[in-house]
């Protein structure tokens, strides 16, 4: 059996809308589990894993769960043994053991950390680091990913930042619940730092820097290396992401012929001329951050007065986000959606295109419920470089440790020899 046989499974809390689930599964991961509290993205991940073909393991295999992660409970125990995993228990040949998982991923919050909140951090009742680090050492998982705003890498977040890499990989640190320095023994994890991970060097149209921790349990890892992902290539223009979609919006407008059809062709040569003059400017013209803002605010729109100024030099509004043509030509919202002076407003499915979705995935919900699911998503093109690259280091520790293991001679009777790869074997014989 080659690597490309050997099937890594993974768990997601804080799964969103799926923009991490989407890249891990690109990346070649399997799905055992994806958590998440917001009830319109998890009727977006329950609806595009029935739908879509390429989602038919996670269809069979994968628990869409739509709770608090505080009360997430992979691993049945002695105390409650109701807990635990039900559709991969088919996959695995019975619960979910710790050390058996490949990937523990998870985009948690960002507010406490962003540069457009109030950054209070670990203060930040949002901050769900803590649960994370519990998970990790519930499940112990061969490796880990955590994503989050470049705001963690601010100066001020710096002991926050020392104390998780301890908590993983041991080491000196202050607990943020006493501010007491304390050893910390660690559990059993090599931290391959925290990288800032621009989403533009990615293919995607967009300014979106991430902060990305990646820690690889040291058995795992061994005499292995983890790398990160370099850059794919130029950027991608967001004239060149959106150019086919907005022939397609303003099509039925210039197929009706008359005054309506030339405002059409105006607006669209208009909104083509500012993205392509755009595209000779230093930044390639890509987007700004989109931001998908809070149910404590508001409708959807494209951001701060910064980001809208910087969308209206890519000849599109940002003062909101249009309907479709059927919701538009219901509510008689064409003028606002696609006709205004300033350009069109992106639709929810452009601003996916924007965040670099693939373009079969839809969201549930009304349009801000749709919209804030795509603006704080992390990109899948990101999360698939990342995944591709913990996928390299997993399967060639899979590689080396079935090339190790071989039964030493020399055993008294009843005697056996430790191995590394256990729990790959039994997930194996559990039809795989």
């Amino acid at each position: 059996m080659g690597p490309s046989d050997h099937i890594l499974t993974s768990i997601e809390i804080c799964a969103g809308a799926g923009g991490q689930a989407i890249g891990l599964h690109q990346a070649g991961f399997k799905h055992l589990a994806l958590v998440e509290i917001d009830q319109h993205a998890v009727e977006t991940l329950t609806e595009n894993i029935k739908l879509l073909e390429e989602w038919s393991w996670e269809r069979e295999y994968c628990d869409v769960l739509s709770e608090d992660v505080n009360k997430f409970r992979p691993v049945p125990s002695d105390k409650h043994p109701e807990d635990g995993l039900k559709k991969p228990v088919k996959f695995l040949g019975g619960p979910l053991k710790k050390r058996e998982l490949d990937l523990l991923a998870g985009g948690v919050p960002c507010p406490p950390f962003s540069h457009a909140g109030k950054q209070l951090g670990k203060d930040d009742e949002r901050d769900l680091f803590p649960r994370m680090l519990a998970l990790v050492e519930e499940l112990h998982p061969k490796a880990v990913m955590i994503e989050n705003v470049r705001g963690i890498k601010d100066a001020k977040f710096e002991e926050y930042r020392t104390y998780i890499e301890a908590r993983l990989q041991g080491g000196r640190a202050k607990r943020p619940e006493t501010g007491l320095e304390e050893d910390f023994k660690g559990l059993g994890y090599e931290v391959c730092e925290w990288e800032v991970l621009e989403a533009s060097d990615f293919g995607v149209p967009q300014l979106r820097p991430r902060a990305v921790l990646v820690a690889i349990r040291k058995d795992v890892l061994g005499d292995l290396k983890f790398v990160w992902p370099t850059a794919t290539g130029g950027p991608q223009s967001v004239f060149h992401a959106l150019e086919a979609s907005m022939d397609l919006r303003y099509k039925p407008y210039l197929d009706m012929g008359g005054d309506i059809a030339e405002t059409a062709k105006e607006r669209l040569k208009e909104w083509k001329r500012k993205a392509r003059e755009a595209e000779s400017k230093k930044d390639g013209g890509i987007a700004p951050t989109l931001v998908g803002g809070s149910k404590k605010h508001g409708g959807a729109d494209l951001g701060p007065s910064r980001a809208k100024a910087a969308w209206k030099q890519l000849g599109v509004s940002g003062m909101g986000v249009a309907n479709d043509y059927e919701e538009g030509k219901k509510k008689k919202t064409q003028g606002r959606d696609l006709f205004r002076l300033d350009g069109p407003m992106l639709t929810v499915e452009q601003a996916a295109i924007i965040q670099g979705f693939p373009l079969n995935w839809k969201f549930s919900g009304g349009k801000t419920a749709q919209y804030r699911q795509v603006g704080n998503a992390f990109p899948p093109p990101v999360a698939a470089v990342v995944g591709k690259a913990i996928a390299k280091v997993l399967h060639a520790a899979h590689e080396r440790d079935k090339e190790t293991k071989v039964e030493p001679r020399g055993l008294l009777p009843g005697q056996s020899a430790p191995t590394l790869a256990d729990s790959v074997d039994d997930r194996q014989r559990a039809g795989v």
